[in-house]
Formats: structure tokens, C-alpha cells, sequence
């Protein structure tokens, strides 16, 4: 699976204002709503399930990056977004360290096959660290789309 199959590119935000986990969650999930990723009337519920998801441990997996992510059965495919967060967030990684990018994940509860494939990308290619600098320094939701395309095709060697 490619970020191509699942980010919504015009969700993505190279400069998110939230500065705690709450914040982070609402302003991702509020950017795919924007993008009609998401439909209005499940805004809070999805908002609801992410954070549930957190309260069974932190999906900030350190080097400061984090994954929030939940199953919800408003969507029928899977939907996502990225952002970066200039100052990085306290969102309780595992390693204490603030987060500075940030996957969405949002899919359909029917779906888990996709929803661990998305995961096992991000993962993979979050293991680079040359894609990992490149997208802490973007400095637009253009950069982080070209730079997802560019992972996409493996030009990172991930």
C-alpha cells in the first residue's frame, strides 16, 4: 500500500497550530472534514474514537512522530491525512520526546487488512531518516505531497 492509496492530499497541513493531543486529533480530523474525507455529522464521534484509541496507550512511537489512528464505520474506505507541527506537541510518546509529524488514520471497521497495511507503510517509511528530516523541514502541504509521491516510489530506499 502507497500514501497515494490513503492521504488525502488536500487535508494535508505543513504547519499545524494545535499544541496538545486534543488539538492535534481535532485539527487533522476539522482538515478532512474540509476535504470531504469525512462527513460532518461524524466529526465528533470520529474525534471520540481517536482519542479512545489513545487512552490504550500512546501512538506517539517516538523519534517524534506519531499515528493516531481508529476504525469507524462512517468511512467506507480508508482516509488519512499528514501534518507537521513547526514546535512539535506533547502527545505522550514512548519516548518522552515531542511530536513533530503526524499520520491520521481513519477505516472502515470491516477493512483491518488496509487500516495494518497503511500502518506497516508509515512505519517503514518513517524507519528513514532522510524522509523523516525532509518532512519535519517542508514548508508547505505542496512539499509533503511531493515528498509522500517520492516515498511512494521508493526514492528514499525505504
Amino acid at each position: 500500500m502507497k500514501f497515494a492509496d490513503f492521504v488525502s492530499t488536500e487535508a494535508i497541513q505543513a504547519d499545524l497550530v494545535a499544541e496538545d493531543k486534543d488539538g492535534v486529533i481535532r485539527e487533522m480530523v476539522q482538515s478532512l472534514l474540509d476535504a470531504g474525507g469525512v462527513q460532518e455529522e461524524e466529526f465528533e464521534s470520529i474525534i471520540k474514537a481517536i482519542l479512545k484509541r489513545e487512552e490504550l496507550g500512546s501512538t506517539g512511537i517516538g523519534r517524534g512522530v506519531a499515528v493516531p489512528h481508529t476504525k469507524h464505520p462512517s468511512v467506507d474506505r480508508l482516509v488519512g491525512t499528514v501534518a507537521v507541527s513547526r514546535e512539535g506537541v506533547d502527545f505522550q510518546s514512548l519516548d518522552g520526546e515531542k511530536v513533530h509529524l503526524f499520520f491520521l488514520l481513519i477505516s472502515p471497521p470491516d477493512r483491518p487488512g488496509d487500516h495494518l497495511r497503511a500502518l506497516e507503510n508509515i512505519s517503514r517509511q518513517l524507519r528513514n531518516d532522510t524522509f523523516c528530516r525532509f518532512l519535519k523541514q517542508s514548508k508547505s502541504a505542496d512539499d509533503i505531497r511531493q515528498l509522500l509521491e517520492e516515498a511512494d516510489n521508493n526514492q528514499f530506499g525505504a
